[in-house]
């Protein structure tokens, strides 16, 4: 059930906010579920998966995508993960911890600062 309750919240937060993963199932499967950092972030990514065929759907049934737009983004993004899961595996689970506890700390500040 608290999977499930995750991903509720996962799909709400990313239709209305463009956040899902990262954001909201990494640290609730950490916090609730006592998943580890790579299983976290791993299952997240799967998830994401279900979320943006959904959402982009939906969007797109709205006529909100910009697809050329959604490539220039998209294409390079996989080789990012590519190269993030490859630097994943090769780091601390303690320096993935600090440094994802980071970079939340910094997109609220300056979701703060510039709203």
């Amino acid at each position: 059930m608290g999977l499930i309750l995750i991903g509720l919240v996962a799909g709400l937060f990313s239709a209305l906010f463009g956040v899902g993963g990262g954001i909201v199932i990494v640290p609730l499967l950490l916090l609730l579920h006592r998943f580890g950092e790579r299983n976290a972030m791993a299952t997240s990514l799967v998830a994401i998966v279900f979320i943006a065929v959904v959402g982009a759907t939906t969007y797109s049934l709205h006529g909100e995508v910009k697809p050329g737009a959604a490539a220039l983004v998209g294409i390079p993004a996989a080789f990012g993960a590519l190269a993030g899961t490859w630097l994943q595996q090769r780091i601390s689970t303690r320096w993935l911890s600090v440094a994802f506890a980071g970079v939340l700390v910094a997109v609220a500040v300056d979701m703060l600062v510039t709203s």
